[in-house]
């Protein structure tokens, strides 16, 4: 029995001599022809090396097409779902101005990050500038803070430059340099590339006031026991 698409038979076999996939096959012809179909009809067919070489080529390259086009559209499906997320919790952003909220929040990042043992002060180090911005943001929104009372202490590698780190990390704390300790530079880190080029050390942030300590030492108690 011959195929419904047998009148295309003619045109499909002077296609694939031309170089053309099946899929470019059937899109130019505008047939959905099995591919079952095209490889009965191509089996007797002698392809010159140039020619075998020019599909290969038109593979390869739909192929690469194709997957950029996918990358293109993964790319844009995970736009528009993180953009969803988003605008499904952007009225936490606003709780944060309740006194009551920002200072578990505080107690949570210190929590995670902060000394338990210091008792008369308060020690917070990361190397996130966002979360060290964050918490001190958060700190001075909520208390009563003495500026004084903050130092600033940089841990970096040693091949880093001390003064450009030390004056990023005033700036993000908005802590003056003459309140910041010496440097502590990771003496395993000598004669060795850093190899993060964004990478700003640890900044650690004291400030000197044991009843602020105690008062988010008993949140976190309260919010874990």
């Amino acid at each position: 029995m011959k195929s419904r698409y047998y009148q295309f038979k003619n045109e499909v076999i002077l296609l694939r001599k031309s170089g053309k996939t099946y899929g470019e096959i059937c899109k130019i012809i505008g047939q959905p022809i099995p591919k079952s179909t095209l490889s009965e009809w191509f089996k007797n067919i002698s392809l010159s090396k140039k020619q075998q070489k020019k599909i290969e080529n038109n593979v390869y390259n739909n192929i690469k097409r194709a997957r950029k086009k996918a990358l293109i559209t993964n790319k844009n499906k995970r736009r528009l779902y993180l953009e969803s997320i988003a605008h499904r919790i952007k009225h936490l952003k606003v709780l944060t101005f309740n006194k009551n909220v920002a200072k578990i929040i505080i107690a949570m990042l210190y929590l995670g990050e902060g000394s338990k043992t210091q008792r008369g002060s308060l020690m917070f180090g990361n190397s996130d500038p966002k979360i060290i911005a964050l918490f001190l943001r958060l700190l001075r929104y909520c208390y009563d803070i003495d500026e004084n009372k903050f130092r600033c202490t940089l841990q970096c590698r040693a091949d880093q430059n001390i003064g450009a780190l030390e004056r990023f990390w005033s700036k993000t704390t908005d802590i003056p340099l003459n309140q910041f300790y010496k440097a502590r530079v990771d003496q395993r880190t000598v004669g060795k590339k850093s190899k993060k080029l964004d990478y700003k050390g640890v900044c650690r942030i004291d400030y000197f006031s044991a009843d602020l300590f105690n008062e988010i030492m008993k949140i976190i108690e309260l919010l874990t026991e």
